[in-house]
């Protein structure tokens, strides 16, 4: 069967992002508690001979206890609500431990925008958006930049040094029918339904509001990397084919929607799937929308894109009109953007679907000194698509630097990550077409829910990963254990607090870069997802919750650890050595930063 728009009236499901979502549990492997001793309050001797010579002053990080290593050892007692675990660094001034950042160690926070914070509700209804008054599943909830300003402080408390926010270019403006069941409105909240490249989607805020962010977080040595995607755009709403003149309506349907169109409602006997039966996908007018140049789509006279199983390339995902990034023909500027009063993409001679989705998205990282890109559904383009976007996107850095040289992060790397679905810790040739790293799908799945646990059961991850990263200077990837596209990783732990403390050191102290989905750090929970369960790890940030002392000391834990993992580069660059069993300890050591960590349990 054709993946096209115009079957998408039976479609089975639309999701957020256009790769076919997969759950990872936390736990996919039978467990046993009795791999992991059992924590009692008695002192413990550790020998770190391998770490500290004698006489050396240590400082247990949560106690703040200070030590000195006799004959190669440490005597340690563990401490309340600290999960058994012993953070050890060289007892020194926080002058003398500041440390020069290092992406393999960065500690990158996602931030889903629209759920993360509301700081200006006068732009929450952009467009003409409503909340649809009842599970408000698919609906913006007025999260924005400036709400991500003002938790920056927040952010630099929990180590973070790098921001990857939700794609704040502007979306959509009406909706979808979302879910297999078409029960809820599915609007671009999420950041992965473009309209415009060129301008803000006015729910994220104004280009003060972006300006205001990425200064202030660079105060804070924060790097801010934008989600992106160049391989689709936003389905075709009845509210954006009434407002920018294209597509056409069946004869005889005007009669079946109200005067604004996004208003429309389905029967009794109908899901909101229904207003495709409305549209007339043959109608010439569907060529004043992206156009057949641009796109696959299978509507009118735009090519029929093919199952994207087959050619993950040219197909369609989720049925998304399809980019054509691999088409060597010049284009001109797409109908309803010329038509577009408030646009600022202008027709560029010679320029070739990719160019002009490169020129748009390098532009952001010009105009406001983006520190890199989280590429989106990276195996569905072409790897030279990805090449030269980085390569503009160099350009662009080189030349924001020069025109902003008293900004802390001037003259710094651009930096590029990209999602390949399913992919592990391996090196890939995506690293020889832009990439810095990869996302590494692995850890959520094979040892997240083990290491929280214990640490123990992460020691041969941990071995592994650092043996990669010592064997290729330029190899690295990101590892998680929630995702907007799998799972959040309290769900599956039933809840458990105990659990979601002892992630935080199963993921802060894994080798190469890590990052925290916003909310792990405070067991933000899931939210109401309909027919599409993934819509329910996309769920408010709980900040109502940090007034209860179990989660206000469950922050604190993630907070410990990750200023610890930030003032390290060790943590998450150096090499990893195991240097006891019981109770389990080990070193990272990169250069002279050198730190021991012990888990009493």
């Amino acid at each position: 069967m054709q993946l096209t728009l115009r079957s998408m009236r039976l479609a089975l499901t639309l999701c957020a992002c256009a790769t076919p979502p997969t759950t990872l549990a936390a736990d996919n492997q039978p467990f046993s508690h009795s791999d992991c001793q059992t924590l009692n309050s008695r002192p413990i001797t550790v020998d770190v001979s391998q770490a500290f010579s004698h006489g050396t002053q240590l400082r247990e990080v949560f106690s703040q206890q200070k030590l000195t290593v006799k004959h190669g050892k440490v005597t340690l007692t563990p401490t309340t609500n600290a999960h058994g675990l012993f953070l050890l660094e060289r007892d020194q001034s926080p002058a003398k431990s500041a440390a020069p950042f290092n992406w393999r160690n960065a500690t990158v926070y996602f931030a889903l925008t629209d759920r993360f914070a509301n700081g200006d509700t006068s732009n929450d209804h952009s467009y003409g958006r409503q909340p649809d008054g009842d599970d408000e599943i698919g609906t913006f909830h007025g999260g924005d930049l400036a709400g991500l300003t003002s938790k920056l402080d927040y952010l630099q408390q929990l180590g973070v040094n790098a921001l990857w926010i939700s794609a704040p270019y502007e979306q959509i403006h009406g909706w979808v029918g979302g879910g297999d069941k078409g029960d809820f409105r599915h609007y671009g909240y999420h950041g992965y339904y473009a309209l415009d490249y060129t301008r803000l989607d006015a729910n994220m805020g104004t280009p003060e509001d972006l300006h205001t962010l990425i200064k202030q977080a660079h105060a804070r040595g924060i790097r801010v990397l934008f989600d992106i995607v160049m391989n689709h755009p936003g389905y075709a709403t009845l509210a954006d084919m009434q407002r920018l003149n294209f597509g056409g309506l069946r004869k005889g349907m005007q009669r079946y929607l109200p005067d604004n169109w996004r208003q429309w409602q389905p029967q009794s006997h109908e899901n909101l799937h229904a207003y495709h039966n409305l549209i007339d996908y043959d109608h010439p007018d569907w060529a004043n929308w992206w156009g057949q140049d641009w796109v696959r789509a299978g509507i009118a006279d735009y090519d029929n894109p093919p199952s994207a199983v087959i050619d993950p390339i040219k197909g369609s995902l989720a049925f998304l009109p399809d980019f054509k990034t691999e088409a060597s023909k010049a284009v001109a500027l797409p109908a309803f953007l010329r038509n577009k009063a408030d646009t600022g993409a202008t027709t560029l001679a010679n320029h070739t679907v990719r160019d002009y989705l490169v020129t748009w998205l390098s532009q952001w990282v010009r105009d406001y000194g983006v520190d890199g890109f989280r590429a989106d559904t990276v195996k569905h383009v072409e790897p030279d698509a990805w090449l030269a976007l980085r390569q503009a996107a160099d350009k662009a850095r080189t030349e924001w630097s020069q025109a902003n040289p008293s900004d802390p992060m001037a003259g710094s790397d651009f930096w590029m990550v990209g999602e390949v679905f399913g992919h592990g810790p391996d090196e890939s040739h995506y690293q020889d077409n832009g990439f810095d790293a990869l996302i590494n799908f692995a850890f959520q799945q094979d040892i997240a829910g083990p290491a929280s646990q214990c640490l123990r059961k992460a020691e041969q991850g941990y071995r592994d990963y650092a043996s990669r990263l010592a064997k290729n200077p330029t190899h690295n990837f990101m590892s998680y254990a929630s995702s907007h596209d799998t799972s959040l990783f309290v769900t599956t732990t039933s809840q458990d607090l105990k659990r979601q403390q002892g992630l935080a050191a199963a993921l802060l102290l894994t080798p190469g870069t890590v990052q925290i989905y916003y909310g792990d750090e405070t067991a933000r929970p899931a939210g109401p997802s309909g027919s599409d369960p993934q819509q329910g790890t996309r769920s408010d940030m709980n900040w109502a919750q940090l007034n209860q002392p179990t989660h206000a000391a469950l922050l604190k834990h993630w907070q410990t650890l990750g200023q610890f993992r930030m003032r390290h580069p060790a943590v998450g660059a150096g090499q990893h050595s195991q240097l006891a069993t019981q109770p389990y300890a080990f070193m990272r050591q990169l250069d002279d930063d050198v730190v021991v960590v012990v888990q009493a349990r």
